[in-house]
């Protein structure tokens, strides 16, 4: 048997404002939107060709409380980029703020922001795409 992780839940105060930073923001698709009944909905987004997505996760009740707080106050998504300059633009664009400015570590470029919700991500691009 051979197990891969399929999704993660990405919490978001609500369905439009998760969808509009990964569609623009991140520039990802939406791979799936389903009505689930009850003001639920099933949405799952990725990068094109992933293996694994994010599934969208309106908080509900007390669990907004954990909106952006997924991680524990750590970076605790990654994202790699072959255009840090450009892809740091359009993420700023929509809402993230870097908490840095670009640092060039020996596995590549990296720089922590935090998206329109609070959580703190790594935009990374790794050495092999680096022109240093």
């Amino acid at each position: 048997m051979s197990l891969r992780l399929a999704l993660t839940a990405y919490l978001v105060p609500d369905y439009a404002a998760g969808l509009g930073f990964i569609t623009q923001g991140l520039g990802w698709s939406v791979c799936e939107d389903r009505d689930m009944g009850d003001g639920k909905r099933w949405i799952t987004v990725g990068p094109p060709g992933a293996a694994a997505q994010l599934l969208l996760a309106r908080a509900v009740g007390d669990q907004a409380a954990a909106i952006g707080r997924q991680g524990g106050g750590r970076v605790w998504l990654f994202l790699h980029s072959d255009d840090f300059t450009t892809d740091a633009a359009r993420l700023s664009r929509h809402g993230a703020v870097f908490e840095e400015d670009p640092r060039h570590e020996p596995y590549g470029i990296v720089a922590v922001f935090r998206d329109p919700f609070g959580n703190r991500w790594d935009l990374i691009q790794p050495a092999a795409f680096s022109a240093s």
